[in-house]
């Protein structure tokens, strides 16, 4: 869970909180929000993954708590959108570290700043990183994971690493001009609270909840956890707790040498928080190495979700759902390769796609009064494009999977959940309140401008799958034995 939720977001997201919460205290309260709603939504959906403990994941929960349009409409959208997304961003964002590293070494011993690799050169490096994770995958799912656990040590140790690094710097050389200081955090909180723009408290929301994306991913695992009525909570719990106190102690660093009008300056909105965070503490050395933290940490959440992606497709393909050959197991390693395979090569279209859009501007189509410009927003980068769209797709239906919980709760004997190993502790209180904050989260995107066209694309692609599924339901139907 740790390694495949602490990826870009911790380092990058900063910038966006900053452009629409410039205050101390509302940008840590929304860190910290996040953590609380990744609590509760943990709290309840524990108990949804020890009653269905199966691969699968949310396809699994929402096909029992719903009926089977919302297992594929959930595996619609996280193929299509939120994991290939995903996977995608976090591909680009290690190699925007490597290319990074590649510059500040350069600088260090006089080579010069320039842009060292070609854009498309990055871009083919994104997929071929891809690939490689995808072939040790193939390998073996206890070969994948055990990259995963080193990773995962890595970036955890990196994480903490940074929230101490201003107390270092404080105890050896606490004269130095660019020491760390509590000036940018006051004011801690708004002069005004009437003229707080709580929309746009939403918006810095979805950056957060994108930091923290990827919470779920034990469910699609559960089948292959030993013991999950006891290690699925457990691992829910504690990683919880481990991310966010990881999460809230990073942005208090960053406040301590960065100030957020800094943070929502232009020149943040492509380089890491991060970076310049370690290059104002200890130099190009210091912006060297936090490079190197943000590429270990994108791969492990890259690998982590390389690793989770083809249970979805596998338990469609047995309810016939997809094509049969995504539930097939390769002869020699026993892993789902083909659904692999499909799954890392959308990934890499997606990044091949968004490329295109970065590099070229397409000519915006007219039909009549209605136009339809299918370029990137002029004012957004493509990360911050792709990770809105990722997370409409997960507050919809990874609500909906949380909510689950009531309908199995309505629908048990008396007694039944007396017997489980795990339950949801202040039911129904957690639950619902996790549903109701996820809710105001969705409908502010519709509001909001920056975010309104990634909500709407999204919606429109949740009711081509609708369709979709109208469509080959009836066919599946007489397939069915």
């Amino acid at each position: 869970m740790i390694g495949t939720v602490i990826g870009s977001g911790v380092f990058k997201k900063a910038h966006v909180i900053a452009e629409n919460v410039p205050d101390f205290g509302l940008a840590v309260a929304a860190w910290v929000l996040g953590g609380v709603l990744m609590l509760l939504g943990a709290l309840a959906y524990a108990e949804v993954a020890v009653r269905y403990p199966r691969t699968g994941g949310n396809y699994v929960f929402l096909k029992e708590g719903y009926g089977l349009w919302a297992g594929f409409l959930w595996g619609w959208v996280d193929f299509g959108i939120i994991r290939s997304a995903s996977i995608g961003v976090l591909a680009s964002m290690a190699i925007e570290s490597l290319h990074d590293i590649v510059k500040q070494v350069n600088s260090i011993t006089g080579g010069g700043t320039g842009d060292v690799l070609g854009f498309w050169v990055r871009q083919v490096m994104t997929v071929a990183v891809i690939g490689l994770l995808t072939a040790i995958n193939i390998r073996g799912t206890r070969l994948g994971a055990g990259v995963q656990f080193v990773l995962t040590v890595l970036k955890v140790g990196s994480l903490f690493g940074l929230i101490v690094l201003p107390i270092v710097v404080l105890l050896t050389n606490p004269d130095a001009p660019a020491a760390p200081s509590t000036r940018n955090m006051t004011p801690t909180w708004p002069a005004d609270w009437g003229a707080v723009r709580w929309g746009q408290f939403g918006v810095a929301l979805v950056g957060v909840l994108w930091a923290y994306q990827g919470w779920m991913n034990i469910g699609p695992m559960a089948a292959e956890v030993v013991r999950p009525g006891r290690n699925i909570p457990l691992s829910l719990l504690i990683g919880t707790g481990v991310i966010t106190l990881g999460y809230v102690g990073a942005n208090v660093a960053y406040f301590s040498m960065i100030s957020a009008t800094e943070m929502a300056g232009p020149a943040m909105a492509t380089t890491p928080v991060a970076t310049e965070f370690c290059f104002r503490l200890i130099g190009p050395v210091g912006a060297l190495v936090a490079s190197l933290i943000v590429m270990t940490s994108a791969i492990g959440a890259l690998n982590g979700n390389v690793l989770v992606a083809p249970r979805l497709l596998y338990a469609m393909a047995e309810d016939g759902l997809a094509p049969a050959a995504l539930k097939r197991l390769l002869p020699i390693y026993q892993t789902p390769g083909v659904a692999l395979i499909v799954f890392s090569a959308w990934s890499c279209a997606l990044v091949i796609g968004l490329g295109a859009l970065t590099a070229y501007r397409l000519p915006v189509l007219n039909f009549g009064s209605w136009n339809v410009d299918l370029n990137l927003p002029p004012n957004k980068v493509p990360f911050d494009v792709l990770t809105d769209y990722a997370i409409f797709g997960s507050v919809v239906f990874e609500t909906m999977a949380v909510a689950t919980l009531f309908r199995f709760r309505s629908r048990d004997e008396a007694g039944a959940t007396s017997t489980l190993p795990y339950r949801c502790p202040f039911y129904p209180l957690v639950p619902a309140v996790y549903v109701l904050v996820m809710a105001v989260v969705a409908l502010n995107m519709f509001n909001s401008p920056e975010q309104r066209s990634e909500a709407t694309i999204g919606l429109g692609y949740i009711a081509v799958g609708a369709v979709t599924f109208a469509i080959i339901s009836p066919r599946r139907s007489k397939r069915q034995p």
